[in-house]
């Protein structure tokens, strides 16, 4: 029952995290640019970016931290086995070293790049420009490893039986 939980609280916490990542790509990077056509960019900047971060950063660490619990209680994974990608965890393994390097680049690039262009951390014209252009391509980066890292996440446990269908 407890692994159960677990991996429901996972998946949970996936779905906020991703969710959040494509919001960011795919609504508020255009709205963004046409709020700071008509002026009210401010609004987005102040009050809604600021609270989606904060629950996309925490989202990623709740869905590796009991991703990372999961792979080690499961009785048919192997924490060391996924992520050295041997064995029947391999594949598993795959979705967890993508989830990784997508947790690395919010925490250590998105996040702290956001900081300064939204203001939160004092930055130059300049700085915030270069800034974003990283958070931006961190972002568009972790959405096009979220569709192999979903892949390898839920299909992994299924994939031997791909050969019987065809």
């Amino acid at each position: 029952m407890e692994l159960i939980i677990i991996r429901w609280l996972h998946i949970l916490a996936g779905i906020t995290w991703i969710g959040l990542l494509y919001y960011f790509n795919f609504v508020q990077v255009p709205g963004l640019a046409a709020a700071k056509a008509d002026g009210t960019a401010p609004g987005i900047t102040k009050h809604i970016a600021p609270r989606a971060l904060f629950w996309f950063r925490w989202a990623a660490v709740v869905t590796w931290v009991l991703g990372a619990v999961y792979l080690m209680r499961a009785s048919n994974l192997n924490f060391g086995d996924a992520f050295m990608l041997r064995g029947p965890s391999a594949l598993i393994g795959i979705g967890a070293w993508l989830g990784t390097i997508m947790f690395l680049n919010v925490w250590g690039l998105i996040w702290p790049n956001q900081k300064r262009v939204l203001g939160i951390v004092p930055a130059d014209d300049a700085t915030k420009a270069k800034s974003a252009r990283i958070a931006f391509l961190a972002s568009r980066t972790n959405t096009m490893l979220s569709i192999p890292m979903i892949f390898f996440m839920v299909a992994g446990p299924h994939i031997g039986a791909l050969p019987k269908l065809f």
